[in-house]
C-alpha cells in the first residue's frame, strides 16, 4: 500500500480550519521547556571553566589609581587579607540582596480563581527550612520564589524565575541530589514524553472574564427596550460612525478577556465594516438611504429591518487644502509600547497620505502644553517626521490647556474653503486642567460652530477614558476611534483617510414611524447613547453624528409583524387605534423614514424621505444580500457578547456559520478576522456558560 496521499486527500486538509492557539497551552510550554533546561543542565554538568579561584574576576572596589574597575585580582600576600577581612561582610550582604540569588520554585495545581489577585512580593511569602536545611543556613541562603496558583499569574513568575535564576542554574548547575536538597526536585523534572503531553491543549474548555474592572472608563447606559407602535410609533436616533468599541473588544478577546458590557456597542461594531450601500451622485445631496427587510437568524418570529447609507466620495483631483493640528498626550500614562510609540508610528503613516497643499502643526501636553512643531508644509516630511521623533512622554495630564492651544494654533492658519481639524490623540486620561467636563464640551461646541472641527483616537490600555473620547468628538462633530494596533492605524489613517479628515454632512439625524396596522413592536439595536426625543428632529440647534467622505452607517430595526405570535407585549383590551387624517394604515406600508442633514457650511437641515414598503422584504435569511446577512451576524455576536436580553439563544457557532456564508470578496480581511473572534468568544465564554 502507498504511504502517499492522494489529491482528494490534500485538499481535503487544505480545507481543514486552523484551530484557535491556546493561550494556556502556550503558557505550560514555556514553563515545560525551562523546566526541560534544567534537567538538561543537569545531566551536562561537568568541571567549571576558566582559571582556579585565586584569579578569578570578582572585585568591586577601587583600585589604588581611585578609577573603578572590575578585573582587580588577588595577587597579593597577607597584606591583603584585612582588606579581605573588612570585605566579606559587604560581600555576603550583597550577595543575600541582589537579584542573582538562586529562585526555587514550588509548582502546584493550577485552578481557576474565582478573583486573580496579584502576585505578592517575594519578601511576603516566607518559606519553611526543611530539616536538612538548619544545619548549614549560616551559610547558604536560600530565597523562595513565587507560588504559581493560576494561569494568569505564570507569566510574571515565570519571568522572575527566568532573570534571576537563569544566569545561576548555568554557571553552577546542581546534581540530583542537591537539588532534593535544596527543593527544587519538589518540581519535578520531566521525560520528553512528559513535555509533549504537557504542551497538548488541555481538553476542557476555559472560561476567562474579568475578575475585576479593566481601568478603563465606559459611558454606562441600559439596551434599548422593546417599544408598542400603537404607543410609541416614532423612533429618532442620531447616526454614529465611530468605531471605537469594535477595536476595544478585539484587543479584549485577543488577550483573553472577556469586554465589560458598557464596553460593547453594537451600532460601532456593525459600522466597522464597509458595506456595498449606492454612493451618492453629488455633494449636495451627499447620501441617499438603502433599505432591505429579512428574517431575524436570532428569532423565527420577527424581522430585521436594516437601513443603510454611504457617504458621497470626492473625486480624487479634488484635492482640498487641509490645515490638521495634531494634539498629543505625552504625560507619563503615555510611556507605554502601545501608546506613544504606536502613536508616533500611526501619525507617521498620517503623514506620508497628506499633499503639498496640507499644513501640519504638532502641539502636545503633559506637565504643561506646548508647540513641538509650527504650521508646516506636508511636503516638508523629513521636518514633520523628525518632530514626531523627538515626543517623550512625561509629566501629568493637562488636557484642557492643550486643547486650548491646538485651537488657537488651528485658528491662527484656519484656511477657507478647506479642512480645518484638530485631531487629539491620548489615553483618554484626562486629570488636570478644567475640572468640569460641561465646560471642555462648551468649548468645543464654540469651536466647533466656527469651522475647526475635533478628531478623537484614543490608545491603550488600564486608564483608556472612552467615556471622555466619546463626549469629546461628538461635541466637536468628529470621530472616535481606538488604535489597538498598526494594522487599525492604517485602516483609519490610510484606508479611510478621506472619512476621517473630510465631513461631507453633519448632525445627520433618522426618524422612523412605524405603521401599528403591519408592526406591532419594534426595537432598534444599539445606538442607546445616539437617542433623541421625537421634537430633536426638526430642531437644528440640536446636535448629532456627521459623516465623512465614503463612511458607510448601518441601523438595523428588530420588528414584529402583526399577528406573527412574537411580540412581547398583550394588546389593550381596550386600544381602538384611530388613523391620523389623510393617512390609511391599510395603506400596506411597514413605515416611513425620514432623515434630516446639514451641508458642511450650513446652518439649516434638509430633509430626505422615503417610504418602507412591504416589497422590500425577503422571505428567506438566504435571499437577503451579504452585506444584510453579514451585519445581522455583527449584531447577533454583539448581543451575545454584551449579555443582552434580546438575543435569543443564536449559540458560536451558528454565528460563526452565518458570518462565514456572508464574508464576499473581503479585500482587507476585516471580515475573516471578525470569524476569528467569534472563534476566541465562544473559548473565553462557552455557549453553556453564557447566562449563568
Amino acid at each position: 500500500m502507498s504511504n502517499q496521499m492522494s489529491d482528494d486527500e490534500l485538499r481535503a486538509l487544505k480545507q481543514l480550519r486552523t484551530p484557535t492557539p491556546s493561550e494556556a497551552a502556550r503558557r505550560r510550554a514555556l514553563e515545560a521547556s525551562l523546566l526541560a533546561f534544567d534537567a538538561e543542565q543537569k545531566k551536562s554538568a561537568g568541571a567549571t571553566q576558566g582559571k582556579g579561584w585565586g584569579a578569578r574576576l570578582r572585585s568591586i572596589v577601587p583600585t589604588f589609581e581611585r578609577t573603578w574597575t572590575m578585573d582587580t585580582r588577588i595577587a597579593f600576600g597577607l597584606g591583603t587579607a584585612a582588606v579581605a577581612l573588612l570585605i566579606l561582610p559587604l560581600g555576603y550582604q550583597l550577595y543575600n540582596s541582589t537579584a542573582i540569588t538562586p529562585l526555587r520554585t514550588v509548582e502546584t495545581p493550577v485552578t481557576q480563581p474565582e478573583a486573580v489577585e496579584p502576585a505578592k512580593p517575594v519578601a511576603d511569602q516566607p518559606v519553611e527550612p526543611k530539616d536538612s536545611e538548619l544545619d548549614d543556613v549560616a551559610t547558604r541562603v536560600a530565597e523562595p520564589a513565587p507560588v504559581l496558583t493560576d494561569e494568569l499569574g505564570r507569566d510574571e513568575a515565570l519571568q522572575k524565575q527566568a532573570v534571576g535564576g537563569a544566569e545561576s542554574r548555568a554557571a553552577a548547575p546542581m546534581s540530583a541530589a542537591e537539588a532534593e536538597q535544596d527543593g527544587v526536585a519538589d518540581m519535578g523534572v520531566m521525560t520528553l514524553d512528559e513535555f509533549a503531553a504537557a504542551s497538548m491543549p488541555s481538553q476542557e474548555p476555559m472560561m476567562v472574564t474579568p475578575t475585576e474592572p479593566s481601568g478603563d472608563e465606559f459611558t454606562s447606559f441600559e439596551e434599548s427596550p422593546v417599544k408598542v407602535v400603537a404607543e410609541e410609533p416614532v423612533s429618532t436616533f442620531s447616526i454614529d460612525v465611530d468605531t471605537a468599541s469594535y477595536s476595544y473588544v478585539r484587543r479584549s478577546l485577543t488577550d483573553g478577556y472577556v469586554p465589560e458590557p458598557d464596553a460593547v456597542r453594537i451600532e460601532e461594531l456593525i459600522n466597522y465594516f464597509d458595506y456595498a450601500y449606492p454612493a451618492a451622485a453629488s455633494k449636495a445631496e451627499p447620501f441617499q438611504p438603502t433599505m432591505q427587510i429579512y428574517p431575524t437568524p436570532w428569532n423565527g418570529k420577527t424581522q430585521l429591518l436594516q437601513i443603510g447609507i454611504k457617504g458621497y466620495v470626492p473625486p480624487v483631483a479634488e484635492d482640498k487644502a487641509s490645515n490638521l493640528t495634531f494634539l498629543f498626550d505625552t504625560s507619563g500614562s503615555m510611556d507605554e509600547p502601545d501608546k506613544l510609540p504606536l502613536l508616533k508610528r500611526a501619525f507617521a503613516l498620517l503623514v506620508g497620505q497628506l499633499s503639498d497643499n496640507d499644513t501640519v502643526s504638532i502641539v502636545v501636553y503633559a506637565g504643561s502644553a506646548g508647540v513641538v512643531l509650527e504650521p508646516t508644509k506636508a511636503s516638508d516630511k523629513a521636518k514633520i517626521l523628525s518632530a514626531l521623533e523627538t515626543l517623550s512622554a512625561g509629566g501629568s495630564t493637562a488636557g484642557a490647556e492643550g486643547i486650548e492651544l491646538a485651537y488657537r494654533l488651528a485658528a491662527q492658519n484656519k484656511v477657507a474653503d478647506g479642512i480645518n481639524r484638530v485631531i487629539l490623540a491620548t489615553d483618554g486620561d484626562f486629570n488636570v486642567g478644567i475640572d468640569d467636563p460641561a465646560d471642555l464640551e462648551t468649548f468645543i461646541k464654540a469651536k466647533r460652530d466656527e469651522g475647526i472641527f475635533l478628531s478623537v483616537l484614543g490608545f491603550g490600555q488600564g486608564n483608556l477614558g472612552d467615556d471622555t473620547m466619546q463626549a469629546l468628538a461628538q461635541n466637536g462633530n468628529g470621530m472616535a476611534a481606538y488604535i489597538d494596533s498598526f494594522k487599525e492605524a492604517q485602516k483609519v489613517l490610510v484606508e479611510q483617510i478621506g472619512g476621517t479628515l473630510e465631513t461631507i454632512a453633519k448632525d445627520v439625524k433618522i426618524q422612523v414611524e412605524f405603521n401599528p396596522a403591519v408592526i406591532s413592536e419594534y426595537r432598534l439595536v444599539g445606538y442607546e447613547t445616539r437617542a433623541l426625543n421625537r421634537e430633536d428632529f426638526n430642531n437644528d440647534k440640536v446636535d448629532a453624528g456627521d459623516i465623512g467622505a465614503g463612511h458607510t452607517v448601518t441601523a438595523i430595526y428588530e420588528i414584529t409583524p402583526v399577528g406573527s405570535g412574537g411580540a412581547l407585549v398583550d394588546p389593550l383590551r381596550y386600544d381602538t387605534p384611530t388613523a391620523p387624517d389623510g393617512v390609511t394604515q391599510s395603506s400596506g406600508e411597514i413605515g416611513y423614514l425620514k432623515m434630516r442633514f446639514k451641508l458642511p457650511d450650513a446652518t439649516t437641515s434638509q430633509l430626505i424621505e422615503a417610504p418602507i414598503a412591504q416589497d422590500l422584504v425577503v422571505p428567506e435569511l438566504a435571499q437577503a444580500s451579504d452585506d444584510a446577512r453579514w451585519a445581522a451576524a455583527v449584531a447577533a455576536f454583539g448581543q451575545k457578547l454584551k449579555g443582552s436580553n434580546y438575543g435569543g439563544e443564536m449559540s458560536w457557532e451558528q454565528i460563526e456559520t452565518l458570518a462565514q456564508g456572508a464574508r464576499g470578496a473581503d479585500e482587507n480581511g476585516y471580515r475573516a478576522e471578525f470569524v476569528q473572534l467569534v472563534d476566541a468568544a465562544a473559548s473565553l465564554a462557552p455557549d453553556t456558560a453564557v447566562g449563568e
